[in-house]
């Protein structure tokens, strides 16, 4: 799956491993936290993908209104959160867990869907609604 395909919107998202691998792909080798969306229409279809915020070797801050005016930026129908752990371990902390609440409760206003929040580690991802955490 390349980035032209993406753009083109050609491909929709409905596979989980298609996701799991072009997110793995795109944050895995990072040595800072990247938190990273995937901007996604009706049919799940890509409509954008873009790092959002940079951080540290352990963090980075997410502002969830500048998330909600990228949403409205792209007229997005759903979302695909994505980041990385530069530590390798893809275990989400109460604090991503506490995010994507955040995230999804501020998106459900809107009516767009968060279907996903994706941790990348080495050489794991987590998904985070695999575990009902979404």
């Amino acid at each position: 799956l390349t980035a032209a395909r993406l753009r083109r919107g050609s491909d929709a998202f409905t596979n989980p491993q298609r996701v799991r691998d072009y997110v793995h792909l795109h944050l895995s080798d990072r040595t800072t936290e990247t938190f990273y969306g995937l901007f996604l229409d009706n049919r799940h279809r890509v409509i954008a993908h873009e790092d959002l915020f940079t951080g540290t070797i352990d963090a980075a801050a997410v502002y969830p209104r500048v998330v909600v005016a990228k949403v409205i930026e792209f007229n997005a129908a759903a979302v695909i959160f994505a980041h990385n752990h530069p530590s390798g371990v893809a275990e989400p902390s109460n604090t991503d867990i506490t995010l994507t609440s955040k995230l999804s409760e501020a998106l459900k206003l809107i009516d767009v869907r968060v279907l996903d929040h994706l941790i990348v580690g080495e050489d794991t991802i987590t998904s985070l609604a695999e575990r009902g955490l979404l």
